[in-house]
C-alpha cells in the first residue's frame, strides 16, 4: 500500500477537480489579441467616416473631470485577465469565455455599423494619471462609444467575482467596481448613453450563456402554436408602442426603451425560446440577467396578479392537504411545506426549500408531460405537509395541474369531475379546450 493510498485525505484530494489553468491561459491568449485587433479596427474604420455623430445630454456638461479615476478605469484590464483563472471548472471557464467573446463581437459590430464620437476635451494631466492617459490614447480614439464595452465587461466580471470572493471581500469589490463604472464618465471616455447600452450588452451575454440550464441558442425554434404566435405579436406591438413613445418624446422618456425591450424580450420567448427564455430554475429563482432585463414586465406582472385576485382568498383548499392559488408572497408561502409553481414569468422572491417550479408560458396550456410531472410532485410533496399549487393568478395553469393530479391519482372519476372539483373552490378558473385536452392526455400518459 502506498502512502497516497493510506492517507485519509487522499480521496479528498482526488475528488477535487483541478482548476483548468491551461485552458484559461489558452482563452487569454485568444481573447487578448482579439480584443485589441477588433477594437482598434473599429476605431480606425470610424475615423475614416466623415461627420460621425454623437449623443450628449445637456446635463452631462456638468460632469467633472477627475484624472485620478483613470486608475480604476484601467484596473478592469487586470480584472479581465485574472478572471479567466478565477473560474473553478472548465464549464464555468468556457461560459465566462463565451460571455467575454460575445460582448466583444456584438460591441464591435455596433461600433462599425453605428459609430458615435465622444465630444468633450480632456484637460492635461500629469503624474501617474497622466501616464495612464497617454497609454490609453496610444490605441484608443474618441469613437467606439455605444454600447460601452467597458461597462459590458464590467457587468460580466462583477457577476463572476461576486460569486467567488468571500463575503468580507465583497465590501471592497462592490465599491471598487461601482467606481470603475463611474470612471467611464469622469475620465471623459464615454457619454451617458453608452452606460445603459453597455449594461444591456453585458446582461444579454449573461442571458445568452447562463450559469445553469441550457443556452437560449439550444432551444431556438420558431413556434408552430397559433396561441403563442398571437401573444408574441401582441407583446411585440406593445414594445413598438413604448419604443415609439421614447423616440417621439425624447429626454427622460428614453427610459421607456426599458419596458420596450422587456416586452420585445417576452415576445421573443413566446415566438422562439418558450418558457426556457425566462430562465426560471426548479427552485423558482430567475437568473440575474432576466430579473434586470425584464424588471418592468416582472413588476407589472406581479401587480397585475394582485389586482386580479384582490377580492378572493389567496389560496383555496382542494383535497388532502393540497391548495390552489396565486404565486405566494413570503408570508403566504410559510404556511406550506411545498409549493408547486407553474408560472414561467413570475420568480420566487425568496428562498423556499420546498419550491418546485415547472415553468409554463402564461395563457398557454401546459404540456401533458409537464402536467404529469407536476401531478407526481404534488403527490410526493403531500408526505411533507401542506402543498400549494400556484401560477400567476391561480386560474389556469395551476388549475390544470390540480385537475390532472385529481384525475391521475383517482381522486376524480372523470375530467369533468376533476375540473368541477377545482372550480368549486376557485370559481374563476379558466380552462380552454387545449387545457382540457392536455389534462386528458396527461391522465392517459399520452405525449
Amino acid at each position: 500500500m502506498t502512502v497516497a493510498e493510506s492517507s485519509p485525505t487522499a480521496g479528498t484530494r482526488e475528488s477535487v477537480p483541478e482548476r483548468p489553468w491551461r485552458r484559461a491561459f489558452a482563452w487569454l491568449c485568444f481573447l487578448a489579441p482579439f480584443f485589441y485587433l477588433t477594437y482598434g479596427a473599429a476605431n480606425w474604420l470610424a475615423s475614416l467616416r466623415p461627420g460621425v455623430p454623437s449623443i450628449v445630454f445637456g446635463w452631462e456638461h456638468a460632469i467633472p473631470f477627475l484624472g485620478w479615476t483613470i486608475i480604476p478605469y484601467w484596473s478592469i484590464n487586470a480584472f479581465y485577465g485574472l478572471s479567466l483563472f478565477v473560474c473553478a471548472t472548465q464549464d464555468e471557464l468556457d461560459t465566462h469565455g463565451r460571455r467575454l467573446l460575445t460582448a466583444q463581437v456584438v460591441a464591435v459590430i455596433c461600433f462599425i455599423l453605428f459609430p458615435l464620437r465622444f465630444t468633450f476635451t480632456q484637460p492635461e494631466t500629469d503624474g501617474l494619471p497622466g501616464f495612464l492617459f497617454v497609454a490609453l490614447t496610444s490605441f484608443d480614439q474618441p469613437f467606439n462609444q455605444a454600447p460601452s464595452l467597458h461597462i459590458a465587461l464590467l457587468v460580466i466580471l462583477w457577476v463572476l467575482y461576486a460569486r467567488h470572493l468571500p463575503r468580507w471581500a465583497l465590501y471592497l469589490l462592490h465599491p471598487w467596481f461601482a467606481l470603475v463604472g463611474v470612471s467611464v464618465l469622469t475620465t471623459y471616455q464615454h457619454h451617458f448613453i453608452d452606460i445603459p447600452t453597455g449594461t444591456l450588452l453585458g446582461l444579454f451575454c449573461l442571458w445568452l450563456w447562463p450559469d445553469r440550464g441550457p443556452s437560449p441558442i439550444s432551444v431556438f425554434a420558431l413556434t408552430r402554436d397559433p396561441q403563442r404566435r398571437r401573444l408574441a405579436i401582441r407583446y411585440a406591438a406593445g414594445a413598438l408602442v413604448f419604443a415609439a413613445a421614447a423616440l417621439l418624446t425624447g429626454g427622460a422618456c428614453w427610459w421607456l426603451f426599458w419596458p420596450a425591450l422587456a416586452l420585445a424580450f417576452v415576445a421573443a420567448n413566446y415566438a422562439i425560446f418558450g418558457a426556457a427564455g425566462f430562465q426560471k430554475g426548479a427552485d423558482g429563482r430567475m437568473s440575474l440577467a432576466v430579473r434586470l432585463l425584464l424588471a418592468p414586465y416582472l413588476a407589472s406582472a406581479w401587480i397585475n396578479s394582485r389586482i386580479w385576485t384582490r377580492n378572493e382568498p389567496v389560496q383555496a383548499a382542494v383535497d388532502d392537504g393540497v391548495a390552489i392559488g396565486r404565486i405566494p408572497s413570503r408570508g403566504d408561502s410559510t404556511a406550506f411545506a411545498s409549493i408547486v409553481d407553474l408560472s414561467a414569468e413570475m420568480p420566487a422572491l425568496h428562498a423556499h426549500d420546498g419550491w418546485h417550479a415547472y415553468p409554463t408560458l402564461d395563457l398557454v396550456a401546459p404540456s401533458p408531460s409537464t402536467l404529469r410531472e407536476a401531478a407526481a410532485t404534488i403527490e410526493r410533496a403531500r408526505e411533507n405537509g401542506a402543498v400549494l399549487v400556484c401560477c400567476a393568478l391561480g386560474y389556469s395553469r395551476s388549475a390544470s395541474a390540480v385537475a390532472a393530479w385529481l384525475l391521475i391519482t383517482g381522486r376524480a372519476s372523470s375530467i369533468q369531475d376533476a375540473v368541477e372539483r377545482v372550480r368549486q373552490v376557485r370559481p374563476r378558473i379558466v380552462l380552454g379546450e387545449d387545457a382540457l385536452q392536455a389534462i386528458e392526455h396527461a391522465a392517459r400518459g399520452n405525449p
